[in-house]
């Protein structure tokens, strides 16, 4: 089991970021199977209505884990949320963006992260407290 430490890096109308104690890639491994196992799981998917799509580099310099809103047949849409890797000398930041999931599945998202992140590997069904809510981004007409 990846162990991985967690320290808040921010608060406020930024994107939610944190430090990972291990390489890019790692930290995309673990979490992003959790991801995919909890939120995207054929019984009682979090995100049905979302597509998950990752985004590596074959070198590791690139990664990035994006949920896009789920079009006819199954293809991705338009982004809803972002889940980026940046490594920051021996410590990665990962980063969540989140541009079009409603306020109380983002806040279920980032929670969720925050609890693996931390070394938990469970699919809790668990919601974080209202306070603690990220709004999406406003997004133009079209």
């Amino acid at each position: 089991m990846l162990l991985v430490s967690l320290l808040l890096a921010g608060c406020g109308a930024k994107p939610s970021a944190s430090v990972s104690g291990s390489k890019r890639v790692d930290s995309y491994v673990s979490l992003g199977g959790r991801i995919k196992t909890c939120w995207f799981n054929r019984m009682a998917p979090l995100l049905p209505a979302h597509v998950y799509r990752a985004d590596v580099s074959p070198d590791g310099s690139q990664v990035k884990i994006n949920i896009h809103e789920r079009r006819s047949l199954g293809r991705a849409g338009r982004v809803a949320y972002i889940v980026d890797f940046q490594q920051e000398g021996p410590p990665t930041v990962v980063a969540t963006d989140n541009h079009r999931m409603p306020p109380h599945l983002a806040a279920k998202m980032q929670f969720d992260i925050d609890r693996w992140k931390r070394g938990e590997s469970n699919c809790s069904k668990e919601m974080p407290a209202t306070a603690s809510i990220p709004a999406a981004k406003p997004v133009a007409a079209r």
